[in-house]
């Protein structure tokens, strides 16, 4: 084990954007964690591409081959668990999550939006800022939070607030959202990977 970094399992069902941030801060030795497996929701996504060009173990897992959410999340889960990761990260994941049967360790989520505005299950990528633009709101932003059984309801970790700008539409605004989380995602993980390293060695 290298007592320096923790071993982090992320899920995604898109385009690998957060996972292609993190490694990037992995190979300048700014965030304490290792990558050990990453599972998608989808195949034909460029987050698969990016994790087989990191070397990093990728299995698909379509919700639409199972008969329900517990068998996939079972099978899903059983794959992940045998990489003994300490943290599970979900990175643009759009599937219903549930918690690895005795895993203790934090399951952590960004979500597009100031929690608990915009959230729940159908509430992601573009339709999260159309949603913003028409309420007419002045801020909008994203979360970071623990991931429960339910949809964006975990304990909230930390927000970063987004201005809305009078001539923003959805992709405007969710590029401006994107790069708060660019920032705000790892700073978050970064923090609890160094506790968790802290404990390891007391």
């Amino acid at each position: 084990m290298n007592e320096r970094r923790i071993r982090v399992a992320m899920l995604l069902s898109g385009s690998g954007r957060t996972l292609e941030n993190f490694l990037g801060l992995i190979d300048i030795g700014d965030l304490p964690i290792e990558i050990v497996a990453v599972a998608s929701s989808r195949g034909d996504v460029r987050g698969v591409e990016i994790a087989r060009q990191a070397d990093i173990p990728i299995r698909v897992f379509r919700r639409a081959d199972f008969a329900d959410a517990a068998s996939h999340n079972e099978t899903q889960n059983n794959w992940l668990i045998d990489f003994r990761p300490e943290m599970i990260l979900l990175a643009g994941y759009l599937s219903y999550y549930l918690r690895p049967d005795g895993f203790e360790g934090p399951i952590l989520n960004i979500h597009p939006a100031l929690l608990p505005a915009y959230g729940g299950k159908g509430m992601y990528g573009d339709r999260v800022h159309a949603a913003v633009l028409a309420a007419g709101d002045t801020e909008a932003g994203c979360t970071v939070h623990h991931v429960t059984d339910v949809y964006d309801e975990g304990a909230i970790i930390a927000q970063t607030r987004v201005q809305v700008l009078p001539d923003d539409d959805a992709h405007s605004l969710a590029d401006r959202v994107f790069a708060a989380e660019r920032e705000l995602y790892p700073r978050v993980v970064r923090d609890m990977a160094r506790d968790i390293l802290g404990r390891r060695m007391e």
